[in-house]
């Protein structure tokens, strides 16, 4: 069974957000399909895809292991990778559809039946107050999610204090009031998680969780760059001794980048992306790696059905999966994008696993061609951020 085509599709779901996705279709006339967003990176995803294209058509669309291995030093990066990925997937999609079997089956079968997962509140919040971050997180809550997740930070990134010192404290303020507000709003039966996006050195970092501890954190994700492992193993332990995790390693590609992580003792638990990482295969590798060390699995996941429909089978499959990311209350197309997104529904708080064959759900092409993806003058992160 031979690709007949690889094409790029990119979506205008939000007036702040796009999805982008590939879709491999084979001779006999089944399509795969895999998610690449990555937000204000459209053109190059389009260019990366079309690359791919002229490389993978006519080959064997059941040969992975030749058609995906993870090259980390590949010039073009967490653009190239993400494009990589989603091919993994898309041909996973592929040989569930030809052999009749959910992809989860391929895998080795399901560990579990339901995905638990936890509510990032962070675009569903409006408006950007403690109060309505506060709103966000208690409509989590009353659907049954007894995990939440903000971002509070916005705009401080700790390498601008010199242009506006004032502006930065304020921004941390304003931060830590919209987290407090949250723990108040939920409770402490339910665990608030809290995604600092590299925004800190090490120094404020460790600030930071000084100031958190007496809100009983779950986690702390992200705090500073990933490439200052002996700084992020420290903030570990500091974590740790305040009843925190520490979590991070989105954007990483490969066993070999999140080995260094494992082996040096950074991170409690590590968020690889099914679209950036590698695909379904890198991350089972990945997975194992860190059950040898303890290390727990919660997959970072805020973006689109397709990615998250993979996310579901893999997570099916793992030993040391902790909890799924979903992005909560962004946009309704999250479920009518694609044929078969009522069973994505998040049900109290966890998500059944699919069980059709191949992903389970097929993206409504005609309805996506309708919406493009626009270019994004503001987008929700700071592009130097990820």
């Amino acid at each position: 069974m031979r690709v007949h085509a690889l094409d790029f599709l990119g979506v205008q779901v939000t007036p702040k957000t796009n999805w982008c996705f590939l879709l491999v279709r084979t001779e006999a006339g089944l399509t795969g399909i895999g998610e690449c967003t990555l937000a204000n990176q459209e053109p190059l995803l389009a260019a990366e895809a079309a690359r791919l294209a002229a490389r993978v058509t006519g080959q064997d669309a059941l040969a992975r292991n030749r058609l995906c291995q993870v090259l980390p030093h590949a010039p073009g990066g967490l653009v190239a990778q993400t494009v990589q990925s989603a091919f993994e997937a898309a041909l996973w999609d592929i040989a569930g559809q030809q052999q009749g079997a959910p992809v989860h089956r391929l895998l080795g079968g399901a560990l579990r039946e339901r995905v638990t997962l936890y509510a990032n509140i962070n675009r569903g919040a409006q408006p950007r107050t403690p109060q309505g971050f506060a709103a966000a997180a208690r409509r989590a809550v009353a659907e049954g999610f007894t995990a939440v997740k903000l971002a509070p930070f916005e705009p401080m990134v700790w390498q601008d204090a010199g242009d506006d010192t004032a502006g930065q404290r304020a921004a941390y303020a304003e931060g830590l009031d919209r987290i407090a507000a949250v723990r108040e709003a939920v409770g402490a039966s339910v665990d608030v998680m809290v995604d600092a996006h590299w925004r800190f050195s090490p120094g404020g970092a460790a600030s930071l969780l000084r100031d958190l501890a007496p809100l009983g954190l779950y986690w702390l994700e992200c705090p500073v760059a990933e490439a200052n492992a002996p700084e992020i193993r420290r903030l570990r332990g500091m974590a740790n001794d305040r009843g925190m995790r520490l979590a991070g390693a989105e954007t990483l590609c490969g066993l070999g980048a999140y080995r260094a992580m494992i082996e040096q003792g950074c991170y409690d638990v590590l968020m690889p992306d099914i679209k950036h990482a590698g695909g379904h295969e890198e991350i089972r590798r990945i997975a194992a790696l860190a059950l040898t060390a303890g290390v727990e699995i919660a997959p970072h996941n805020p973006t689109g059905p397709v990615c998250h429909a993979h996310s579901l089978h893999l997570c099916a499959t793992l030993p040391n999966f902790l909890r799924l990311e979903v992005q909560f209350g962004e946009t309704e197309r999250f479920f009518t994008l694609v044929a078969g997104g009522e069973r994505l529904a998040f049900r109290e708080g966890a998500a059944l696993v699919p069980d059709l064959p191949g992903l389970g759900v097929a993206l409504r092409e005609t309805e996506a061609g309708e919406t493009p993806w626009q270019p994004m003058p503001r987008p929700w992160l700071d592009p130097r951020l990820g």
